[in-house]
């Protein structure tokens, strides 16, 4: 640096700041957070008059709008250029909104419980902190409480990424008339948790059967030995590690801190990119976000056919519809008779997609639109 020439200030990257800047610098941040907390609280009136307008009854779930919730969080993400990262900034304007939508009374949202799941985890990611999760031990029981009106949404699993479809799912919409309203998707990291301190100590491990398969690899290399014990979640399998001596569970960090447990060993699911994708279900149909997805539950006027299957999905190709999952399941009304789960991109309203599907269903012996709802958004 030439002599005399003035230096940066003590803001510059990798400088110390002065004890002077760091007033200044604090003094901004209380500034910024006086804003923020002006301008969070013109929202909420905002949308309290958006509740106003809708709902003669001012319940939360009378104007709660998926659609649009999506469309605020694509239109942060396309904003954010740091250093926030997306996922952050996508969690944050989901807690506004969870907030400012809870003013009157805050969504009911089932999930399959207890308390420490990974649906609970789904729930928040979808709904926000501000929204009575009800935790249950069964996804049938999810179902039921959403078509009682006890609970204004349910989120149930669906698929998982390395071990596929939660068939149970899929079956509750054979017989119930709930509709899907979203989905989430979840990444899964598994710790393996227990009341000892060393992984020699456990006898046991306890933890749901998708958690157990996603994890094999790792149970295969470092306790071959140890017995493997299915259980109806994995915070029921948290619950026995905390009650059993020699009993560990696989299960995510919540249900370490809720039940007390140690951590033994930190991200054991076999592959990185292990994903859940769970379903948002309540009582009917929203608008188009703008990036949506329809899912059908239809079936081929004859299963027995050659190229039935082919006929009944043709209208999709020919409107330029793209499917992106297909899963079969048996209608339980006879032997060797099937139904077909679809999913394909797009919202029934769009003009393409209801032109296929308008073709698909008078081609096919059952036609139902399970949902046109928002694709996940992260």
């Amino acid at each position: 640096m030439k002599k005399g020439r003035r230096r940066d200030s003590g803001a510059r990257r990798g400088v110390k700041p002065s004890a002077g800047d760091l007033t200044a610098i604090r003094d901004k941040i209380d500034r910024i957070d006086t804003d923020i907390q002006s301008l969070l609280n013109e929202r909420a009136r905002c949308a309290q008059q958006v509740g106003i307008s809708k709902s003669a009854s001012g319940k939360a779930v009378d104007y709660y709008r998926p659609e649009r919730e999506a469309q605020v969080l694509r239109k942060a993400l396309d904003r954010n250029q740091g250093p926030l990262r997306d996922e952050e900034v996508a969690r944050l304007f989901r807690e506004i909104m969870s907030a400012c939508l809870a003013q009157q009374e805050p969504l009911k949202v089932a999930f399959l419980g207890p308390e420490g799941t990974f649906s609970q985890s789904a729930v928040h990611k979808q709904f926000g902190s501000s929204v009575r999760a009800l935790p249950l031990p069964a996804i049938d029981e999810v179902f039921r409480e959403v078509e009682r009106g006890d609970a204004d949404f349910g989120v149930v699993p669906i698929e998982n990424s390395s071990e596929g479809t939660v068939n149970h799912t899929l079956d509750m919409f054979l017989i119930s008339p709930l509709k899907i309203c979203g989905e989430v998707e979840l990444r899964i990291n598994h710790h393996l948790m227990g009341r000892m301190g060393r992984i020699v100590d456990v006898k046991r491990i306890c933890a749901h059967p998708q958690s157990l398969a996603q994890c094999r690899g790792w149970l295969d290399e470092h306790v071959p030995e140890v017995e493997r014990i299915p259980a109806a979640s994995n915070a029921e399998g948290a619950r026995r590690a905390r009650d059993e001596r020699g009993t560990a569970a696989i299960a995510g960090r919540a249900a370490a801190e809720i039940y007390g447990l140690n951590l033994l060993a930190t991200d054991i699911e076999d592959r990185p990119d292990n994903t859940t994708r769970f379903l948002v279900i309540g009582p009917k149909l929203f608008n188009a976000s703008g990036v949506d997805k329809t899912t059908l539950l239809v079936s081929a006027a004859d299963t027995g056919g050659a190229g039935a299957l082919f006929r009944l999905l043709e209208p999709l190709a020919a409107h330029q519809v793209n499917m992106t999952r297909i899963e079969s399941r048996p209608s339980r009304k006879r032997k060797w008779d099937y139904v077909f789960f679809i999913d394909i991109e797009g919202h029934v309203s769009e003009p393409p997609v209801a032109a296929a599907l308008e073709s698909l269903a008078s081609r096919a012996s059952l036609f139902k639109v399970l949902g046109s709802y928002p694709r996940a958004v992260m």
